[in-house]
């Protein structure tokens, strides 16, 4: 067995434990940078070509340096390589895949070895503790931590929490809030992520998450988990909304965060500097959340459009104001908290709207029916809005309606299916002037309006249509004539027809 030439050096073993105490990292990271920073001097000596490896033996301190050759079948790189036949004398047993040791004599560090040695383990000391404190902090995330502000660089804030040191951006801090040297700071952990270098942890102050979390610290119902917090909304600094539900209908969720003579919600403001908070009780019902979500302000009716994703809610004149909010505030905030895109109106301006809409309808079917406005009324009121529901609705539904009998009913369906081919006729006929190609007539979900206005706008084929966007394809035709999943669904099926996936079966199966 060989042996590696080594002095004892026992100040390394006070060296390593200082260190791996003071950075709080592991004693044997310490010594694989040490080690590393030795096999950098000696391949500095002995020539970087080899080798040249190094062990520190955890007792002594004793530094081994040895030169290590491989033994393979062939010699590619003969200055860390030989064959079993060279390494005979040396390594009578060896066989390939063994390593020939060549003790070397302990180094002398000279001045720009010892420096390099320092660098190697500042680093290497340096990578091993932003390694610890990742794996320390890498699951906090969500949580509130204290610290002492460092230092302030360009309004972002350095903040020391004892065994890591974290960055709170300037755009993270609550507006106008400024901290100095020696501050103490609450914040919450928003990301932690690896970098090559500066700080890995970042911490927040206008995260909804914090207001969460300080909730969370001051109402032990929430942190017990009798009460959930199920959404949070805010504008830092100014206002803020918070939706709340209790488990145990024994509890008023909103009572318990108040608090005491509202002792618990003014601790959190008091923290928050200032920032005004909504309490809300969470509901399922969308539309009673969105009415809970706009308090102060009262709502007379809300209408859901659960395909768009958007709540109409309708206020009285006088609460507009308050409805809105600031700049929006309020109305922005709620539309935060309920996931709702939120349109106000005030009663008059619904009211205008609904006659216009009314006249529109009524219009529309007096000239496509060549009706009177009596029946064009009757008909709006009763819900229809386009002539396709008149023409292709079961015949009793329109019968029910008063004044309605059999004869009536039937006329109308055939004057509304008679309009309906006549304008597929203009619109085939305007199809053969722009050119549209007959393998896109065919496709199923393409009216001969919607024919039409895909050919003015220079669709004329299968590819063309396999070449647009679902945006392209809702501006050409409009937004309302089809959603954006029926345009998605109508594209990707041009592109199946126009051949664009054929063969790449088979090139996966090649593959």
């Amino acid at each position: 067995m060989e042996r590696t030439v080594g002095m004892a050096r026992p100040e390394l073993l006070q060296v390593a434990d200082s260190v791996a105490r003071d950075k709080n990292i592991d004693r044997e990271e310490v010594f694989a940078a040490m080690e590393q920073a030795i096999q950098k001097a000696g391949r500095s000596k002995y020539g970087h070509e080899h080798d040249i490896r190094a062990h520190i033996d955890r007792r002594s301190g004793e530094i081994k340096l040895a030169r290590y050759i491989e033994l393979v079948e062939t010699v590619e790189d003969e200055h860390t390589q030989m064959t079993v036949a060279q390494a005979r004398r040396k390594k009578p047993d060896g066989k390939v895949g063994d390593f020939v040791v060549d003790p070397l004599p302990p180094i002398d560090f000279g001045r720009i070895a010892a420096q390099t040695a320092k660098q190697v383990i500042v680093q290497k000391v340096r990578d091993a503790e932003r390694e610890r404190q990742f794996n320390e902090y890498k699951d906090r995330i969500g949580e509130i931590v204290n610290g002492l502000v460092k230092r302030v660089e360009f309004g972002n804030v350095i903040v020391d929490m004892g065994r890591a040191e974290a960055l709170l951006r300037r755009d993270e801090l609550i507006p106008r809030e400024h901290f100095k040297n020696g501050d103490r700071v609450r914040a919450y952990i928003m990301d932690v992520r690896k970098e090559q270098r500066g700080p890995q942890i970042f911490l927040s102050r206008s995260h909804p998450g914090f207001m969460a979390q300080l909730f969370a610290q001051e109402v032990p119902e929430i942190y017990d988990g009798i009460i959930e917090i199920k959404a949070v909304a805010r504008d830092p600094g100014s206002r803020a909304k918070i939706a709340v539900v209790s488990n145990d209908s024994g509890i008023d969720p909103v009572g318990a965060c108040v608090g005491m003579r509202g002792s618990r919600v003014q601790a959190v403001v008091a923290e928050l500097q200032g920032e005004k908070i909504d309490i809300i009780p969470w509901t399922a019902d969308p539309a009673t959340f969105v009415v809970n979500a706009l308090a102060p302000a009262e709502v007379a009716k809300v209408v859901l459009d659960e395909d768009a994703g958007r709540i109409e809610v309708v206020v009285p004149d006088d609460q507009l104001s308050l409805a809105i909010g600031r700049r929006g505030q309020n109305v922005r905030l709620a539309s935060q908290l309920s996931g709702w895109d939120i349109d106000i109106l005030t009663e008059e301006a619904e009211s205008e709207r609904r006659q216009e809409e009314f006249r529109t309808r009524s219009n529309l079917f007096i000239e496509a029916l060549d009706i009177d406005d009596v029946i064009a009324h009757l008909l709006v009121t009763e819900g229809f809005t386009t002539v396709e529901e008149v023409a292709y609705v079961p015949l009793d539904e329109l019968t029910e309606i008063e004044g309605f009998d059999g004869d009536v009913a039937t006329e109308l369906q055939a004057r509304a299916q008679g309009y309906l081919a006549e304008q597929a006729r203009i619109a085939e006929q305007r199809c053969d002037e722009l050119g549209v190609d007959a393998a896109l007539r065919q496709m199923e979900g393409l009216t001969p309006q919607v024919l039409v206005a895909l050919g003015e706008a220079g669709v004329k084929t299968l590819d063309d249509l396999a070449d647009l966007s679902s945006g392209e394809f809702q501006d050409y035709v409009g937004a309302d004539a089809v959603s954006e999943g029926e345009a998605n669904a109508i594209i990707m099926a041009a592109r199946v027809q126009a051949g664009w996936f054929e063969g790449l079966d088979d090139n996966e199966e090649n593959a």
